[in-house]
């Protein structure tokens, strides 16, 4: 199929409302990594537990890290019109805020043709998930808020840093 027609068969998709995956195929690789956060709010006595290590499912920390970057590998079977990267890297960073907050950071990074914000939301929210998961039988109020991308670079669109709140 020629560029035209592609184009020309994307529109009229588009048009009727169809879902479509984008196609990738004529853009160039290029290294792009993402950042992305969720923060989990909890009593301080949950999060008072998670740091001495007495949730009765285990170690909140290194199961919810886990659990992301499990996760970031798996974007593309969660989400309909991701497309599946090799990922170079997957990090996912826990730290404690103030006496009642967890705050998750996923990285995420690959040579690619399509960027890696997907695969850094996943894990970040999987991870926050995870923590909600592993504590729940202790706190049932735990909320998971502001899943965000923070950070990207590479690609068509260039470079995106969030802006603080």
């Amino acid at each position: 199929m020629k560029k035209k027609e592609k184009a020309t068969e994307q529109a009229g998709a588009q048009e009727r409302g169809s879902a479509k995956m984008v196609d990738v195929g004529d853009k160039p690789v290029t290294k792009r990594t993402a950042t992305a956060e969720a923060v989990v709010r909890m009593s301080a006595e949950t999060l008072k537990l998670i740091e001495d290590g007495l949730i009765p499912k285990g170690n909140v920390f290194d199961t919810a890290r886990v659990a992301g970057i499990m996760a970031a590998k798996r974007a593309a079977e969660l989400l309909p019109m991701c497309h599946p990267i090799g990922l170079d890297d997957v990090g996912v960073d826990i730290t404690v805020e103030g006496d009642d907050c967890l705050r998750i950071r996923a990285r995420a990074k690959a040579e690619a043709k399509t960027g890696v914000e997907m695969e850094a939301l996943v894990a970040a929210s999987v991870a926050a998930l995870t923590v909600y998961d592993m504590c729940k039988g202790v706190d049932r109020g735990i909320r998971v808020t502001d899943i965000r991308v923070i950070q990207k670079s590479g690609g068509l669109s260039g470079d995106y840093v969030a802006e603080d709140d």
